[in-house]
């Protein structure tokens, strides 16, 4: 029980790297910097997405969360549209989240197949908000599955013992025999993920 909760506080404790707000209301920025700080390790603002690209060139950013109007008096998402599509042109592995006030379904439904990672109407509920942050930025991180990290420490160690299995055996705590089966399990499996 005690594992479960250090575990339960280590994940809430955890920050997700660098998010990206974009939007031309000042108000919003600054709650959504607010509201995002404690999640985030860096916050990132941009009034406009005029500058969007350059500072992907010298920022990694791991989710962008972006307006879809920006002209005063317009709000058919058609700019947050337009700025998804030259944002993936460039930068396809950033997870975007869009947020508008201006909602409608098939406004939502388009992002989404232009690959939005998620859609957020204004105003928002902060947890919902963060909990659709995270969802982006996991869905597009890739986790090795234990046998692959085991295959491949297992491979650095007979490297570094210059292939003298009983030496490898020995740093790694195992028996020889124990140390071939993990061999021959570690080479099906890249057979399996080619």
């Amino acid at each position: 029980m005690a594992v479960l909760l250090k575990m339960t506080n280590f994940a809430s404790e955890m920050k997700y790297g660098t998010i990206l707000a974009i939007d031309d209301n000042p108000a919003i920025l600054t709650a959504l910097r607010i509201c995002l700080e404690g999640t985030f390790e860096r916050v990132l603002t941009l009034p406009r997405p005029d500058g969007v690209l350059a500072l992907l060139q010298q920022e990694k950013v791991d989710v962008i969360l972006l307006d879809m109007n920006f002209t005063l008096g317009v709000n058919s998402g058609q700019e947050g549209l337009t700025w998804l599509a030259s944002i993936h042109r460039h930068n396809v592995n950033v997870p975007i989240v869009l947020i508008t006030a201006f909602a409608d379904i098939k406004l939502a439904v388009k992002a989404l197949k232009m690959g939005a990672a998620d859609f957020v109407t204004k105003p928002w509920d902060n947890d919902d908000l963060i909990r659709t942050l995270k969802d982006a930025i996991e869905k597009t991180t890739h986790v090795d599955t234990l046998e692959s990290v085991e295959a491949d420490h297992i491979k650095r160690v007979v490297d570094q013992c210059h292939g003298n299995i009983s030496r490898a055996a020995e740093l790694l705590g195992i028996t020889r025999q124990t140390l071939y089966a993990k061999m021959r399990s570690g080479e099906r499996g890249v057979r399996r993920e080619e």
